[in-house]
C-alpha cells in the first residue's frame, strides 16, 4: 500500500465475505463485478492476493482493489463508532 489514506467499513458482526465487503465498500459495483475482480487477481486482502469471494473478513482486515485509484478499505466494528458500554 502506498500513502494514501485508508478508508472504514463498519461491521455489525464479527465477520463480513469479501464479495459482500466489496459492494458495500463501493470497491464493486455489484457482485458479478466482484467477482470479476478477484478472478482477475486484483483484490488484495492484507497485503495478500484473494482468490476466494467467500473469504472471510474481521475486523481490522484491510481489502483493496489494485491499479483502481480507489483508496484501501479496513474493517471496523459498527460498535467502535458508538459505544454501548454501560
Amino acid at each position: 500500500m502506498s500513502e494514501e489514506t485508508t478508508e472504514e467499513l463498519p461491521i455489525r458482526d464479527d465477520m463480513i465475505r469479501l464479495g459482500q465487503a466489496l459492494k458495500l465498500a463501493n470497491l464493486a459495483e455489484d457482485g458479478n463485478h466482484a467477482k470479476e475482480l478477484i478472478a482477475g487477481g486484483v483484490v488484495i486482502v492484507n497485503g495478500k492476493e484473494e482468490q476466494r469471494r467467500g473469504a472471510q473478513l474481521h475486523h481490522g482486515d484491510v481489502i483493496e482493489v489494485l491499479d483502481s485509484g480507489l483508496s484501501p478499505v479496513k474493517i471496523v466494528s459498527s460498535a467502535d463508532e458508538t459505544s454501548t458500554e454501560a
